[in-house]
């Protein structure tokens, strides 16, 4: 039995935000798993309301709480509760008072664009929500890297369905419409998963190949709408575990009376790329070398060289190592090189905990030594020390659920 005083020192904490969404699932399990190591706190949510609004704080007798502040009136009076409060919801504000802890929307726009030019892409596109500050932020990190790689973007951006006169019906024709503009192959990022599905939908109806035409890639990693996607959809994992943990810790500190941080609000960093099938490919402008880099992906299982792809394409080694080297700044054997390391790190991190000689033959290495040999140049590492660091997670997030490749 807990002993009286224990349970005095308990402190009620109000959720005042939906807990519907997948990412804001997995920013309560960052705040739960933090209550759980450091603090001892007590969690209140209001019975049958998905969108429960601050103004229910003004009379409840708790401790703190976590909200989301998504206008004016909200900010008046999460500002002015008798108790801390740290806001989730990240938005452009003249004066937003309120301590807040969000992702970092701009990282997200950059992490997408260097996944779209990992796959060598000259084209793309982003397709976002009118007037969202979220939105807007990933559209300028997107196009400002894309910039500095020597590209433009097309941009396309409706109405928020939920807060305009916009019908879905109008929006499909608007969109079908710009993706017939682009030239394949061409990359786009959405602003968000049901974008990206929504963009994959269209995709369908205009007889445009994901990922050979269009490779699509959104944000927030929601597993349901991704994996329900076909082909399913790569998505920059925003951190929302960890977003949920800095919140805690930074109600934490404000109940024992430290000072509110000034803004402006508290960012973190997404942690990566879960890449999935709707980016599974290389853009490449000459079909045929387009041909033999789809081949050498499906065959990676394979022990083959070059010798291969010249039966296959019946040209001589000399045409081919050029074109390999216009397309894609490397020769045809550094390449199949470097798509078998890259299937090796997948594997490596596979929560089957696959035997490095099993990894090495289904990478196509002949030998596992042929296979540490060439996963040392290519990373700096054994295979043994990259799955050792890649599993590794920081002491003070041992529950974190870090996924980088699907």
């Amino acid at each position: 039995m807990r002993h009286p005083r224990a349970r005095n020192r308990q402190k009620r904490i109000a959720f005042a935000f939906p807990t519907v969404f997948a990412y804001l699932e997995r920013v309560s399990r960052g705040i739960l798993d933090y209550a759980r190591q450091r603090a001892q706190w007590t969690f209140t949510r209001v019975p049958e309301m998905l969108s429960p609004s601050v103004d229910w704080l003004r009379y409840w007798p708790g401790h703190g709480a976590f909200v989301l502040v998504t206008n004016e009136a909200d900010d008046r009076i999460a500002r002015n509760l008798s108790f801390p409060v740290v806001n989730l919801a990240g938005r452009r504000m003249a004066d937003q008072g309120v301590p807040t802890v969000t992702v970092d929307y701009s990282a997200t726009g950059r992490l997408a664009a260097d996944h779209l030019l990992e796959r060598n892409f000259r084209r793309f596109g982003f397709f976002g929500t009118r007037a969202q500050w979220f939105s807007e932020q990933r559209r300028d990190a997107f196009a400002e890297r894309i910039r500095q790689a020597g590209y433009n973007v097309d941009v396309m951006e409706m109405d928020d369905l939920f807060s305009s006169q916009s019908r879905w019906t109008n929006q499909e024709a608007l969109l079908d419409k710009w993706l017939r503009r682009l030239r394949p192959p061409f990359g786009v990022f959405a602003c968000s998963d049901l974008r990206a599905t929504m963009a994959n939908d269209a995709c369908q109806r205009l007889s445009l190949r994901v990922p050979e035409d269009v490779a699509l890639i959104g944000v927030d990693n929601d597993t349901v709408a991704c994996e329900l996607c076909r082909p399913t959809l790569s998505s920059v994992s925003r951190n929302d575990w960890k977003v949920g943990w800095e919140a805690a810790a930074l109600l934490d500190r404000l109940m024992k009376g430290d000072s509110p941080p000034l803004p402006p609000p508290l960012r973190v960093p997404p942690d990566g790329v879960v890449a999935r099938r709707s980016t599974d490919t290389l853009a490449v402008e000459d079909p045929q070398i387009a041909e033999l880099t789809q081949y050498i992906r499906s065959h990676l299982h394979e022990a083959f060289g070059v010798e291969r792809l010249l039966d296959r394409c019946k040209i001589s080694r000399r045409i081919l190592e050029t074109r390999f080297q216009e397309c894609l700044g490397r020769s045809p054997y550094t390449y199949i090189l470097e798509e078998r390391v890259e299937r090796a790190k997948k594997l490596l991190v596979d929560p089957d905990r696959f035997s490095l000689t099993k990894i090495a033959t289904d990478c196509g290495f002949s030998e596992l030594r042929r296979f540490r040999l060439a996963f040392h140049r290519a990373t700096g590492m054994n295979p043994a020390e990259f799955r050792r660091n890649i599993r590794s997670l920081p002491a003070e997030e041992p529950l974190s659920p870090k996924i980088q490749k699907n």
